[in-house]
């Protein structure tokens, strides 16, 4: 009886089967249809993401894929031929003794027919129609334009791998970026940052030039008391 279809771990020995350079027999389930209890070899995994119809069998001259409940591992000693018995030697008949009959009609020999062998035409498998697999496109592209602690980042990633770490730009170049998106309410919370960072910087300037004012006098002091 086929089985239910491979499991996981099953699928995962394949796998390691094929790079070693063997290809597993299997046997198709009932969910096969038509080719349910007959034998086939693996002959390669394609990418699961892909298609659920991952697994390349190998039946007749045909390869067609299929999905892991089409198929089970064969059972040991599927598919092998039994022994053929040995043919034994013929015996020689003994030489028949002369008949010495006086006026012994000749009575012909009965005719031989040859047996007539009825050649069964065992009907081929349906072919599976093969569907058509789509190319996988490439991964997503996301860049990413961050505000935090009063500096301004851009990274870029493709998928899972980074293209590029977050790196540091000025905040003009950071306003030009969002202009470009054209989204009203991001570009006004960026205007919002940037005009929040503008009033401080002010203001950590004019402390800067009080002190620098104050320590202009206190030098300006000591000059004359020379």
């Amino acid at each position: 009886m086929a089985g239910q279809g491979l499991s996981t771990d099953e699928v995962q020995g394949i796998r390691e089967a094929l790079a070693a350079g063997r290809k597993p027999r299997v046997v198709f389930t009932a969910a096969a249809g038509q080719m349910a209890g007959q034998l086939g070899q693996v002959v390669e995994l394609t990418d699961p993401e892909v298609s659920e119809e991952f697994v390349v069998v190998r039946f007749g001259r045909d390869e067609l894929p299929f999905s892991p409940t089409d198929v089970a591992i064969a059972p040991k000693g599927a598919g092998r031929r039994p022994a053929e018995p040995k043919p034994e030697p013929p015996v020689e008949a003994a030489p028949a003794e002369p008949e010495f009959v006086l006026d012994t009609p000749a009575v012909p020999a009965p005719r031989r027919e040859e047996p007539k062998v009825a050649q069964q035409v065992e009907p081929k498998p349906a072919r599976r129609a093969v569907k058509a697999v789509k190319p996988k496109g490439p991964a997503g592209l996301t860049v990413t334009l961050a505000y935090a602690d009063g500096e301004w980042t851009v990274a870029a990633q493709q998928g899972a791998k980074a293209l590029a770490r977050p790196y540091v730009v000025k905040p003009a170049e950071a306003l030009r970026m969002v202009a470009l998106v054209d989204v009203p309410g991001v570009q006004e919370a960026v205007e919002q940052i940037l005009a929040a960072e503008r009033a401080e910087a002010e203001q950590q300037a004019e402390k800067l030039r009080a002190e620098l004012a104050e320590i202009e006098a206190r030098l300006a002091e000591l000059r004359e008391a020379r």
